[in-house]
């Protein structure tokens, strides 16, 4: 009996955890805001902010802040034991000159393509969202208006993985800011709109894709869909490395990928989006062009060209367990590339000694005293003025009489005393 208890406890958390989810992966309802939603929140209150023709907007309503990343597990999916196909292989466990957690790295020095560092470069693994750099290669090639506006319908949305996406069937945005948010917070349904309204809907599109890979000498690489929901988008990190430099070719594709933040507005909803890779906010890097990527049959993936030093460096991490991991192994990779690097920038940008932030501490304390002395002020104000009101109210409830009896008493009150004497008699108290 207890047993059957236990299990049918698991089973309400479980199932309590898939509704949350649920709830998330559509547009019905708020979402949660993630723990990075503070400071980036403050960034963006003076970010573009762009409708459905991308002109500005004279009164911006308060924002919500689209904080969950497409590039990461659900609540759900951080509980299930790993499943993507490099761990199934155990590439992960493959060594290399560094502790490295991903199952395939491939890091080249991007003047003269010397390769720096190579794990598994040649496993063929599902790319996830990384596949919307080809995405946003082939929408600048296909030189449609990047103004025109586009609406999100019922067929953008996911419903096999039910991604989370804030773009509700309706929306209209222009080419352009679709563009912006595929790349920079991976959203799937502007990518997806991307490729629908493609000349020749998606079949030419995907097409398009497929030929611009092999143009670029990507021969183990094949693309199903625009965003990387198909586990059947499979590449090498090797030839993951090839598109990376041909993506930076274009400006728009170097500036979008690394925006750290931006305000949309569509009508009177207003909406805050968040750049999906943590790194571009990360003052130590210096990073030219990113885009991350997750499905559980990738893991947690990352390519990104970053000035290191003196070096122009791109980086290819495909199935790292994590997004900690895969941040951590970019930075393993940045100190054995530039030995010394993580050193050298923590002692050019010393943290703030004990008695900066002791004053920048005592000035926050100031600041919150007279903030406190002020309101208590003006609540003493407002209590003074309620506690007035509500003695003439309670005078003009009394009868006249009651009136005039207490104004007597208030006379007599103001008269000296007299001072009398008492005699007591004997055997009495005075």
């Amino acid at each position: 009996m207890r047993k059957l208890i236990v299990l049918g406890g698991l089973v309400a958390v479980l199932a309590g955890v898939v509704h949350w989810q649920l709830r998330d992966a559509d547009e019905f309802g708020p979402l949660a805001q993630g723990p990075e939603s503070t400071a980036p929140a403050e960034q963006a209150a003076s970010a573009p902010v762009a409708g459905a023709s991308g002109a500005a907007q004279p009164e911006q309503p308060q924002a919500e802040v689209v904080q969950e990343s497409n590039d990461t597990e659900t609540t759900l999916e951080s509980f299930i034991p790993r499943r993507s196909e490099g761990h199934a292989q155990n590439l992960h466990k493959t060594p290399s000159p560094i502790l490295l957690g991903s199952s395939a790295v491939y890091v080249m020095d991007a003047s003269d393509r010397k390769v720096l560092l190579e794990k598994n470069p040649d496993a063929v693994l599902p790319m996830a969202s990384i596949t919307k750099l080809m995405t946003a290669m082939v929408v600048l090639e296909g030189r449609q208006a990047m103004d025109q506006p586009l609406t999100i319908t019922e067929d953008d949305i996911d419903r096999a993985r039910m991604s989370r996406s804030r773009l509700r069937a309706g929306t209209v945005l222009s080419r352009d800011e679709a563009l912006h948010l595929a790349l920079m917070s991976s959203e799937n349904r502007a990518a997806h709109a991307l490729g629908r309204t493609y000349p020749g809907g998606m079949p030419a599109f995907v097409a398009a894709m497929n030929r611009k890979a092999k143009q670029l000498g990507m021969a183990s690489t094949t693309y199903i869909d625009p965003t990387g929901l198909s586990e059947k988008n499979r590449t090498t990190a090797r030839d993951l490395a090839t598109l990376v430099l041909a993506a930076s070719e274009y400006p728009v594709l170097r500036e979008y990928s690394v925006t750290q933040n931006r305000r949309v507005q569509f009508g009177k909803r207003a909406l805050i989006y968040v750049n999906s890779n943590a790194l571009v906010r990360d003052d130590s890097w210096d990073i030219t062009l990113q885009k991350t990527g997750y499905i559980v049959e990738a893991g947690h993936c990352v390519v990104q060209r970053a000035r290191i030093g003196s070096r122009d460096v791109v980086m290819v991490l495909l199935d790292a367990g994590d997004n900690r991991t895969r941040n951590g192994d970019a930075r393993r990779i940045r100190n054995y590339v530039v030995p010394g690097f993580e050193e050298a920038w923590a002692k050019a940008h010393p943290p703030a000694t004990k008695a900066q932030a002791k004053a920048k501490a005592k000035e926050k304390n100031a600041r919150d005293k007279d903030t406190k002395t002020a309101a208590a002020k003006k609540g003493d104000k407002k209590e003074d003025k309620s506690s007035k009101s509500a003695a003439a109210s309670s005078r003009d409830d009394k009868p006249a009489k009651s009136r005039a009896t207490e104004k007597a008493r208030a006379k007599d009150d103001d008269k000296p005393a007299r001072v009398t004497k008492t005699f007591k008699k004997d055997g009495e108290d005075t």
